[in-house]
Parts: C-alpha cells; sequence; structure tokens
C-alpha cells in the first residue's frame, strides 16, 4: 500500500509560483515513480511530471517544461511539483499518483494505481 497526500495549492495570478508538495509513505517497490497529474473541469487528467524515486530522475511533459520542476526530499518522503510562469490554462486540481509504471506509458492516468485526493490550483488573469 502507498499513502500520498498532497498540499500547497492556492489561487495565484498569472505570472506567478507555487509549490506542490506531496507526502509519500509505503511500501518502496509500487511508489517507484512518483507522478504530478492535473484535472481540469471538463477535460482528461494529464500527465505534467513524474520523478523515479531511486535515484530522482524527473520527466516533464511538453506543456510544462522550461516552467515547472520536479524534485524530492532526501527522505524520498516528499515530492515537490514547483511551478513558475504560471498562466490561466494551468488551473486545474493536481494530483499525486505513484505506480511502478515504464517510460513509455508513464502519462497514462490507468497506469497509476495510487492517488492522492488532490489541491486545486487556480490561476487568473
Amino acid at each position: 500500500q502507498v499513502q500520498l497526500v498532497e498540499s500547497g495549492g492556492g489561487s495565484v495570478q498569472a505570472g506567478g509560483s507555487l509549490r506542490l508538495s506531496c507526502a509519500v509513505s509505503g511500501d518502496t517497490y509500487s511508489r517507484a515513480y512518483v507522478a504530478w497529474f492535473r484535472q481540469a473541469p471538463g477535460k482528461e487528467r494529464e500527465g505534467v511530471a513524474r520523478i523515479y524515486q531511486p535515484v530522482g530522475g524527473p520527466s516533464l511533459a511538453d506543456s510544462v517544461k522550461g516552467r515547472f520542476t520536479i524534485s524530492q526530499d532526501n527522505a524520498k518522503s516528499t515530492v515537490f511539483l514547483q511551478m513558475n510562469s504560471l498562466k490561466p490554462e494551468d488551473t486545474a486540481t493536481y494530483y499525486c499518483a505513484a505506480g511502478s509504471v515504464p517510460y513509455e506509458r508513464r502519462w497514462r492516468k490507468d497506469e497509476y494505481r495510487y492517488w492522492g485526493q488532490g489541491t486545486q490550483v487556480t490561476v487568473s488573469s
């Protein structure tokens, strides 16, 4: 079992920054990859970033490259999503997910077995 708890969401103006945190605990193998997904109203849930916890290797979706970074603390108990230069289209509920998902399927939400409850991010113009 893996437990995920997100925090750090809020409201910000366009161009601003937010840092989301995902507290991760549980079986190490089942949470080898920790990812951030987001879902805007009426849209599909999409993957934006993920990290391979054993070595910290990051992967970012094209839509957020250059603006978002993903990292983790030394204890590998918290994964962060630093979001800079935020745009109104970044408005969504952001979810933390965990699983043992290979690279070629990294953005497929159905591949991730464990999910957090989500945290809302609202970017105003």
